[in-house]
């Protein structure tokens, strides 16, 4: 039976929306472009178990293959706001990784538009845009893809950057000036760090690319010193926890560093990251996380707001959407 966590509106800011593809969408586009190795929807279901992140990384290239065209791109957008307004996700950062179907010939501007038309065909749920650069294809690619996206952010609803991929091989460090030029285009920073990698990440994110949140984060509970950086800065986390046990940054529930974070007044956001890949949801990490700390729904959905890169108007929009709803819903928490 739908609860509080199901039925209240909720915001989400760490979501991969080549991860939120719903499984049956994907399964569509697995039997368009045809992959005998999967002959069924159970056995594409079976592919998300991961050994460790390396192996998680591995299962996502084996999707960029069914993602080729504008129109596919605008299939699994529609898709994935369907299943968003579906869970009262009201609103979402989703990012989008281009550079990961370059093989397909299609540009920046091809991508975010066709996936701006499909999100825009849903109603109940806002969602704007990031764009993930992805580390593993180095500095200067990426700082190409950048300019690509300054071009049409206006158009597509892009409001900031993330660089995802293998951070265990590729630290922060050398994307430096590549962040500096989407601070000065004025689009919001992510990094993720502190997932794949040590501490030593998020210190570079913060100190060398400026970054204005952290994707992940959850590493920074080794360097106590790093914990007081982030309570004092008030840097906001994109926590995702489940993805940080399915990809095996995390041992378990009761050793998840969530619960330091919240306990030291980090500021955290809960996030399902590839909902579809780590069999989640946002309702049911917020249900976990609320048992595991004090955090409950309303404190988590009010961080949420203000750590996003909407704009003002946007962030007051979703504050009273928010409140009016908390005066119908049972408490949380």
């Amino acid at each position: 039976m739908a609860d509080a966590f199901d039925l209240a509106p909720k915001v989400e800011l760490h979501l991969h929306l080549e991860g939120a593809i719903p499984v049956e969408t994907l399964w569509q586009l697995s039997q368009r472009y045809g992959d005998p190795q999967t002959r069924s929807l159970e056995e594409l279901t079976a592919r998300f178990e991961y050994r460790d992140f390396p192996h998680f990384i591995e299962t996502w290239q084996w999707m960029l293959p069914f993602i080729r065209t504008p129109e596919d791109w605008t299939f699994v957008a529609q898709a994935v706001a369907a299943s968003l307004a579906e869970q009262h996700i009201v609103y979402a950062e989703a990012s989008i990784s281009p550079t990961d179907f370059r093989q397909h010939g299609l540009s920046v501007a091809h991508i975010a538009t066709a996936v701006r038309h499909g999100l825009d065909a849903v109603t109940g749920t806002r969602v704007n845009l990031l764009v993930d650069l992805v580390r593993d294809t180095g500095p200067e690619w990426c700082a190409r893809t950048l300019e690509q996206v300054i071009e049409v952010a206006s158009d597509a609803g892009i409001v900031g950057i993330t660089i995802g991929g293998s951070e265990h091989a590729f630290p922060p460090g050398p994307y430096a000036g590549v962040y500096r030029r989407a601070g000065e285009a004025g689009l919001g920073r992510s990094v993720h760090a502190g997932e794949a990698g040590g501490p030593e990440n998020v210190w570079t994110a913060l100190d060398e690319l400026g970054a204005d949140r952290i994707g992940h984060g959850v590493r920074a509970v080794e360097d106590p010193a790093l914990v007081d950086r982030l309570v004092a800065d008030r840097v906001p986390l994109e926590v995702c926890p489940t993805s940080n046990l399915r990809t095996g940054v995390v041992a378990s529930w009761a050793s998840h560093p969530v619960v330091t974070l919240v306990e030291r007044g980090a500021c955290v956001t809960v996030n399902s990251d590839d909902p579809t890949y780590f069999g989640c949801s946002l309702s049911g990490e917020l249900r976990q996380v609320a048992t595991l700390t004090t955090f409950d729904l309303a404190t988590a959905t009010r961080a949420a707001i203000d750590a996003s890169f909407a704009d003002e108007a946007e962030r007051s929009r979703l504050h009273r959407l928010v409140a009016g709803a908390e005066r119908l819903l049972p408490p949380t928490g």
